[in-house]
């Protein structure tokens, strides 16, 4: 697995081109999210994603965009989040979440963040330190809640190094890079 982090002036056509097609994979196919998926944010995000053999169809294994607040709204957006379906319970939703937390500390040092998730994935999301702020309320027909996390630090990662999952140790391995 290869992570990347880029903003959008650096993708290539091909990387552009497989990021929109897993997004739509997931979110309009999968998920049944009628929206435009190009929704004018992508220019101005950073890009956290984890590929496998590009030459393949389909080899986004996971991907998220992190939106940078502004003068009315300062609060980091952690949004798109996506895992292949072919990845999903390995641990790659986790890697995902704290490669996202480590590039908010560093080019937002001190910003809190939020995401918007279905609410069936607020444990998940609270693993991470964030904690729910709204919701819960309906967003393409599902039930969802917003959670905020603040940084306590510029340099502050995940809240734990070890977590169990499925009876298994999970070793937080973005702590240990």
């Amino acid at each position: 697995m290869n992570w990347k982090t880029l903003e959008f002036e650096q993708f290539t056509a091909r990387e552009l081109y497989l990021i929109m097609r897993a997004r739509s994979a997931v979110f309009v196919v999968e998920q049944g999210h009628v929206c435009l998926d190009a929704d004018g944010h992508d220019e101005s995000a950073l890009h956290v994603f984890a590929v496998e053999d590009m030459s393949k169809p389909m080899p986004v294994l996971a991907y998220a965009r992190l939106q940078p607040g502004d003068a009315e709204d300062p609060d980091v957006v952690i949004d798109k989040v996506l895992t292949s379906p072919a990845r999903r319970g390995d641990g790659t939703a986790e890697m995902l979440i704290e490669r996202a937390l480590r590039e908010i500390a560093q080019h937002w040092p001190g910003r809190a963040m939020r995401v918007t998730a279905p609410i069936g994935l607020k444990c998940f999301y609270e693993q991470f330190g964030f904690r729910k702020t709204e919701g819960p309320f309906l967003e393409h027909g599902m039930p969802f809640i917003g959670l905020t996390r603040q940084q306590r630090g510029g340099t502050e990662m995940s809240t734990s190094l070890r977590r169990t999952r499925g009876g298994l140790t999970v070793v937080n391995t973005f702590e240990l890079l």
